[in-house]
């Protein structure tokens, strides 16, 4: 084989080798669902930032770029990618597609850009509630029987916005399709979202309806009907709710809980997920050919997570 041939073969991207590898490895795992585990983290966190990157060329600071915006927030999360991170390159290595020392080791250089992960754990304040938790959550959430608890809760459920939530009205629901359609101009990418309404949406849906709102908001300001719930009411309840102890989390970092939950205890594809979530697809042609939603597939996974926040 010439030098050249010998070159261009080694020249695979991060993506590319990152498959091969888990195709491989999968044959190692006991539990199958480790595989679709793998490529749903990776899909996730990785391929959006270096899943293009030719492999020989990735370093430190591209392992950085991947870790560092999760680290402090979704460390174990993150230490989970970075272990994956380090297998791929190690598999690459071993197939003559890189070379030098691995930048994803947690005991070379990059140990001393990121702080240690047991460290970060005892870090009181993170913005988003763990997935673990967010039955409970919910839980203290039935005990209040306010337009704020129950907007939180179909926030919850849906994976969507506080904008989104709080600015909801009548006219987008279509009962029977068990759907929440979201216009254009109510999203942030400005394109239609469908939202697959899950059993206890279609419930709260329906206690809300006993007293519809005449100004058309689902979640009306109890203070003022003619407006919808304040953009501080989910940060409100939050604090206050039993006695405080969720005080350090946000609205928002339910999506982040949601996502998490998605990749490391589910089967369900990255690109579901982040339809889900309503998030642009960052690879244009990929996003050229993608002409359908999604929805039944999406029906399922928030069939699901009303499953795990349930329980």
């Amino acid at each position: 084989m010439s030098e050249v041939k010998a070159r261009i073969q080694a020249e695979i991207t991060f993506e590319k080798a990152a498959l091969q590898c888990i195709e491989t490895r999968k044959h190692e795992w006991s539990n199958p669902k480790h595989a679709a585990q793998w490529t749903s983290t990776l899909k996730t966190y990785a391929f959006p930032i270096i899943g293009d990157r030719v492999i020989s060329a990735i370093t430190v600071h591209d392992i950085l770029a991947v870790l560092e915006p999760i680290w402090l927030i979704k460390t174990e999360t993150a230490a989970r990618v970075r272990q994956r991170l380090e297998t791929v390159i190690d598999w690459a290595k071993a197939r003559g597609h890189f070379h030098g020392e691995n930048p994803a080791r947690r005991d070379g250089p990059l140990g001393q850009l990121l702080p240690k992960a047991s460290k970060v754990k005892r870090v009181e304040h993170f913005s988003a509630l763990p997935f673990g938790r967010v039955a409970e959550f919910v839980n203290q959430l039935h005990n209040k029987q306010t337009t704020a608890a129950l907007a939180l809760e179909f926030l919850i459920l849906t994976a969507t916005r506080t904008g989104e939530v709080i600015g909801a009205r009548w006219d987008e629901i279509d009962l029977a399709n068990a759907l929440w359609i979201i216009p254009a101009n109510r999203m942030k990418a400005k394109r239609e979202h469908r939202v697959p309404l899950s059993g206890r949406c279609l419930e709260i849906l329906s206690k809300l309806s006993e007293n519809k709102n005449v100004h058309g908001w689902i979640f009306p300001s109890p203070s003022d009907a003619r407006r919808s719930l304040s953009n501080g009411a989910f940060l409100q309840l939050m604090k206050n709710l039993n006695g405080g102890i969720y005080g350090q989390y946000t609205p928002h970092g339910f999506r982040s809980a949601f996502r998490d939950w998605a990749a490391e205890k589910t089967n369900y594809p990255a690109e579901v997920v982040e339809m889900a979530l309503a998030h642009t697809i960052r690879n244009q042609v990929e996003a050229a050919y993608r002409r359908g939603d999604l929805l039944e597939k999406r029906r399922q996974l928030m069939e699901d997570w009303y499953g795990k926040t349930s329980t």
